[in-house]
């Protein structure tokens, strides 16, 4: 079995402490495999709450781990910075060297892909060089293995409202990715948590993560992360979802399971 915890939109600069303590002692007693955070460290990247955002990251399980930038992370009003320097704060305050980080453990492969544009202050993007290079690498996956993709801005969206913030180029890619094999596609952005499985054949899905420690919840959906557990069983492939919310008071609490099968 492999076990993804997925955090997303933590926003730094808006973080309630009491959320950041209850979340750092679910991940230590969930024992992940790794961790995936898909973007929104941070509220303005500024380089004190990279600073913070980086504490919290230090103190998470000692794991391997998957951090992409999301549309915050970029300076939105420091205009020289985010015109010739947008992923400098990002990279100097998490110590972070790549922007499409990966993750390959036996069993398991993570691809980050930046959807995140200088030129868009909200809105996301996969160009069609990344659809490419990520379905190559999907075909080059051993038999078996958990394929999963992880972007900021969501290739799907569940509720008409959202349809606005799904990545430019979101259809091209989700047709060239599910050919290609994958799995899963992880993504915030939304602080709307969600699964659903994706057509033709429903057997590749979209999960979608609400934010994990902010103030800046949307109504109906409290903080929440999601804890994703590989387990295949002879030749069937199945992910668990289990969503654990926040109850207001001290800690994230389990909703139930949800059974996503896979092609």
């Amino acid at each position: 079995m492999s076990r993804i915890l997925h955090l997303s939109d933590t926003h730094f600069g808006t973080e309630q402490p009491a959320l950041v303590e209850a979340l750092l002692a679910l991940a230590h007693r969930l024992a992940p495999d790794a961790i995936v955070l898909s973007g929104d460290i941070t509220q303005r990247a500024t380089v004190e709450q990279f600073r913070r955002a980086r504490v919290f990251l230090e103190s998470l399980p000692a794991v391997p781990r998957l951090v992409l930038a999301g549309n915050h992370d970029v300076p939105l009003f420091a205009f020289w910075q985010r015109l010739f320097t947008p992923y400098a704060r990002y990279r100097n305050g998490l110590g972070i060297d790549t922007l499409e980080p990966r993750l390959q453990l036996p069993g398991l492969c993570v691809i980050g892909v930046k959807s995140t544009r200088r030129r868009r202050h909200i809105d996301g993007e996969v160009s069609p060089k990344q659809v490419d290079a990520v379905a190559r690498e999907l075909r080059a996956q051993a038999p078996g293995t958990l394929k999963v993709v992880v972007t900021h801005q969501p290739l799907w969206a569940a509720r008409p409202q959202d349809l606005h913030n799904r990545c430019h180029g979101a259809e091209a890619a989700l047709a060239a990715w599910v050919e290609a094999g994958a799995d899963l596609f992880l993504a915030g952005h939304i602080h709307w948590p969600f699964a659903a499985a994706l057509p033709p054949h429903g057997q590749a899905w979209a999960v979608n993560a609400g934010t994990a420690v902010s103030s800046r919840v949307r109504p109906g959906a409290p903080n929440s992360v999601n804890v994703i557990d590989y387990v295949p069983r002879g030749g069937e492939r199945v992910c668990v979802l289990r969503r654990y919310v926040w109850n207001g008071v001290v800690r994230f609490e389990a909703g139930p399971e949800e059974a996503l099968g896979l092609g």
